[in-house]
């Protein structure tokens, strides 16, 4: 069994979407437990995040940067990295910007470097790049081409029950489903 927390800043909506498609993918693996956690709501879900193999973070890119609200999430945890509490826990991360590139990288080596902070060790997206050749579409899987999270890319001018599109959740999922399924064979490899 493994337990796998997502916690995440969602400015509009299309991140939360996101964080949805996330927990889809770790409900997935077999005897999952996920917990969704809103960064503003965290105060009541510090256990969660203590009891949990795995923690996923989530924000938008703001700026270039992880929004305001993540920042915020990031500093209350100073009492956790203080007792190493989340030392070896797994970590990744995923974030959703209006523009394709929108400097959403920025934002994993933000939510990357966090997760090294507090000892945790970081889970990258297993896939390949799609849509970049001459038989690729924005249906592909992993369509903006990252490595490091899960990206996602959502119109600025619609709300979130038109983004992230299939394509960006489906790579959510993926995401999701990697990180429980990993979090799932340390369980199983501890117990033993």
């Amino acid at each position: 069994m493994s337990n796998i927390a997502i916690v995440y800043h969602s400015g509009y909506g299309h991140t939360a979407v996101q964080a949805e498609a996330v927990a889809r993918g770790a409900r997935r693996v077999g005897n999952a437990t996920v917990n969704l956690i809103k960064v503003d709501e965290v105060d009541a879900h510090w256990d969660d995040l203590a009891a949990a193999d795995a923690i996923i973070f989530g924000s938008p890119t703001y700026m270039g940067a992880a929004s305001a609200a993540f920042r915020q999430f990031a500093e209350k945890s100073s009492k956790v990295w203080y007792t190493q509490g989340w030392k070896d826990k797994l970590a990744a991360g995923f974030t959703n910007s209006a523009s394709q590139s929108g400097d959403k990288l920025n934002v994993l080596v933000e939510l990357a470097i966090f997760a090294a902070q507090h000892a945790m060790i970081w889970i990258g997206l297993d896939l390949p790049p799609g849509n970049n050749n001459s038989k690729g579409s924005v249906e592909d899987l992993n369509r903006l081409g990252s490595f490091l999270g899960a990206m996602a890319q959502s119109n600025a001018d619609q709300g979130p029950e038109a983004g992230p599109p299939a394509a960006d959740q489906r790579t959510a999922e993926r995401l999701g489903e990697r990180v429980a399924t990993l979090a799932k064979t340390r369980s199983f490899a501890a117990a033993a």
